[in-house]
């Protein structure tokens, strides 16, 4: 019988398998996105039923109910559908529309590019979803283009750094629900460990796309009497941002900001009340992907552990890293490469979570600071990658090559020098 303390590098086949089939359908298609993951997944789970003909199928039954039924797991699909319910609300309510032009209104033409990233960052944490942040944002991106006379690269690049920002910080986004639940910690935590790593990036990109934008800088005219907005449209958003800040239980304050964004949008004729169950709707379906490819994923690493995969990962980690900080290189550099082959940072989470958890338990990492590690570095792969749905986005509103801004992408880069830095020099004594 194989000693389940040297691990099984066999069970990692689901895993080599999906990636396998996800990357080769991409390169072989052109379009990352022509194999859905679920579909990938499901054959990785397929391969993994049939692994191990010690145990019986009932047995395999059983260990990946237990895995789904982990507590992080089932939380983590409820936030997930929670904070669709309230994106989907505040959206129709014209919220987002609101908060962008709200801020445009505000900003100098001087600084218009430096603008769009500030911007940018405001409405992901609002928002949650870098794609969501880059589609309202794009267009707006490539109007002040065309009327500053700045290059559409540079000024859809302001706007993927800013979405990127937000992606990792926002107590709504997908990536950070999946990074504190997997590793067992608050979210005000996770945000506040997690802000003091991504500062210095932002600050710098700021000062970075106001230099680089005068430096290409035409006629700075921007027409602010365009930009039409109501405040009472983005109060929603702050009340969520505030009320998690100050620690707020996460369910509580995403039932409070779609109940007040539903008033919103009634009280102002967004929608009918007659509507206002489907908007909410539409936006809880939004997240019907990422809620099943977590309850798949998870049954694939509860089997995937069975097997012994997860105890041969960490025996390798263990042989190649010693100590808190070369454990925290071990999760940062893990996900970073599971986000490239997937080209969804979410995803990446969620398979390495479990991996990282017991990295972070091996090494004494606190599961604010693994949390944090996983969340940024997923972001950093997901920022630069050119196949992503980010750039991907930005670039076919912009009808130009993901290529083009791949240039303008300042602050995922910076993102992982600061936190490298971090890794090296922060204390880790909590």
């Amino acid at each position: 019988m194989r000693d389940k303390s040297k691990g099984n590098p066999r069970a990692l086949l689901p895993i080599g398998v999906f990636l396998v089939i996800f990357l080769g359908a991409g390169i072989l298609s052109g379009d990352f996105y022509t194999m859905p993951a679920i579909v990938g997944f499901l054959i990785a789970l397929t391969v993994a039923f049939c692994q191990n003909r010690r145990l019986r199928f009932a047995d395999k039954l059983t260990i990946i109910s237990k895995g789904i039924g982990e507590e992080n797991i089932v939380t983590m699909c409820l936030i997930f559908l929670a904070a669709g319910a309230f994106s989907g609300t505040i959206s129709a309510a014209g919220g987002v529309e609101s908060t962008v032009n709200l801020g445009l209104s505000l900003m100098p033409p001087s600084v218009a590019v430096m603008g769009l990233f500030i911007i940018g960052c405001f409405i992901s944490v609002s928002m949650g979803t870098s794609v969501g942040t880059i589609t309202a944002m794009a267009p707006i991106g490539v109007g002040i283009a065309q009327e500053t006379g700045l290059g559409a690269p540079l000024c859809l690049g302001a706007v993927v750094c800013g979405a990127m920002f937000g992606d990792n910080l926002s107590m709504i986004s997908d990536t950070t629900i999946a990074a504190v639940r997997t590793q067992g910690c608050e979210m005000k935590d996770k945000f506040k460990e997690n802000f003091l790593i991504v500062l210095p990036a932002a600050i710098i990109t700021a000062i970075i796309f106001f230099f680089v934008a005068r430096a290409q800088s035409g006629n700075l005219v921007l027409d602010k009497s365009s930009y039409e907005y109501e405040i009472i449209k983005v109060i929603p958003y702050l009340v969520v941002l505030i009320g998690a800040l100050i620690g707020v239980n996460v369910f509580v304050i995403l039932i409070a900001g779609t109940i007040l964004s539903a008033i919103v949008g009634v009280a102002t004729g967004a929608f009918a009340f007659g509507e206002l169950f489907q908007k909410m709707g539409e936006g809880v379906t939004s997240m019907y992907d990422i809620t099943v490819i977590s309850i798949i994923v998870a049954a694939i690493v509860a089997l995937v552990r069975e097997y012994g995969g997860i105890q041969f990962i960490l025996n390798v980690i263990k042989s190649k890293i010693s100590g808190a900080r070369g454990g925290e290189f071990g999760i940062s550099v893990l996900v970073f490469l599971v986000d490239c082959c997937t080209a969804n940072n979410t995803v990446a989470i969620v398979m390495a979570g479990p991996i990282a958890k017991e990295i972070s338990d091996e090494f004494h990492i606190s599961p604010k600071r693994s949390a944090s590690l996983l969340d940024i570095f997923a972001s950093v792969g997901q920022g630069v990658i050119p196949y992503g749905a980010q750039l991907l986005t930005a670039a076919g509103m912009a009808a130009i090559s993901p290529v083009e801004i791949m240039p303008y992408l300042y602050y995922p880069i910076l993102m992982g020098v600061s936190a490298v830095l971090f890794i090296l020099f922060r204390s880790r004594k909590n």
